[in-house]
């Protein structure tokens, strides 16, 4: 029997989570061949989530809590709660309801057809109009800076199989980004199309600061693409430049009584300027994550485990 681990991190879910977990125990209980368990990261959320938490650890013996010091975002409690998990299969989905649990058949036959990991793909979004944004730039940057297939969709409702889950906790740096670690484990991916369901109550915890700080993380965490374009940028300006100069020259020479712009000369000047300082600031943000990882800043810090210690034992 396989055991199946749902690792599912939670922010303002005090709510909603009872029901994620009573849908994702009748899913299970319908399925022959598995077992499961789940596992609730608590992200630092400034509600009841963790008294809902332990709540649930009281009445399910097979669910796990981890209490996070902080918020270090989705990302780092997704990592935090595969190092917790014990199944052959690993089973992300948001803590809202949004992704529909009592689907997760069709992952785990997608997975049993020989793919590695399985991302659950929707017909049509219940987001709303600046989260739908927020996906397709980083669906953007994942293709063009990670190298994802144009035609894989990522979401937050996957499954991963434990060979890709062990090779993802190797990475014990600072700036996890889950997407990168599956892509560089693996191109054995595949969707499934499942449907989505509108929030239940609230809305998300994806502000501006923080969508713009995943997609930086994303830039910057598994590629050095952003290098390779700042100099690629560097060499047009120079060209630019060296052009400008000799257009410059040659309308002196034709045209000795014009005199040279000052305004012309300035905009380039300013233009130049900016565009060293932007390139010297990509720099500077790769230096400062490698000082950083360097220094052991940690992904997450736990202040708890509740239904088990940190060595998995009851």
């Amino acid at each position: 029997m396989s055991l199946v681990s749902f690792v599912i991190p939670c922010y303002r879910s005090e709510n909603t989570l009872p029901a994620v977990i009573e849908e994702i125990n009748d899913a299970m209980n319908k399925l022959d061949g598995y077992d499961h368990e789940v596992i609730l990261v608590n992200d630092s959320s400034p509600d009841g989530t963790i008294n809902t938490i332990r709540e649930l650890c009281k009445k399910y013996s097979n669910i796990t809590g981890i209490d996070l010091a902080k918020n270090f975002g989705q990302h780092a409690a997704l990592m935090a709660g595969m190092r917790q998990a014990k199944g052959d299969i690993v089973v992300c989905l948001d803590d809202d309801g949004q992704t529909p649990a009592d689907e997760v058949d069709k992952l785990l036959d997608k997975l049993k057809e020989g793919y590695d990991v399985v991302y659950a793909s929707y017909g049509k979004k219940k987001h709303s109009l600046f989260r739908n944004f927020g996906s397709k730039v980083n669906e953007l940057m994942t293709r063009v800076m990670l190298g994802k297939p144009k035609e894989l969709y990522i979401s937050s409702y996957f499954a991963v199989k434990r060979f890709i889950v062990d090779d993802m906790l190797r990475y014990e740096h600072s700036y996890a980004y889950v997407i990168g670690l599956v892509l560089r484990a693996t191109k054995n991916i595949t969707n499934v199309e499942v449907r989505h369901r509108a929030r239940a109550e609230g809305t998300s915890g994806y502000t501006l600061k923080k969508l713009l700080g995943l997609w930086f993380n994303g830039f910057t965490a598994f590629s050095i693409k952003p290098l390779r374009i700042a100099t690629v940028i560097g060499v047009l300006c120079a060209g630019g430049g060296f052009l400008y100069g000799v257009y410059t020259i040659v309308k002196r020479l034709l045209l000795p009584d014009v005199q040279a712009g000052f305004s012309a000369l300035m905009s380039m000047l300013v233009f130049m300027g900016g565009m060293i300082m932007l390139m010297l600031g990509l720099i500077g943000e790769y230096i400062g994550r490698i000082y950083i990882s360097m220094n052991s800043s940690p992904q997450y810090v736990i202040r708890e485990v509740i239904g088990r210690d940190v060595t998995g034992k009851e």
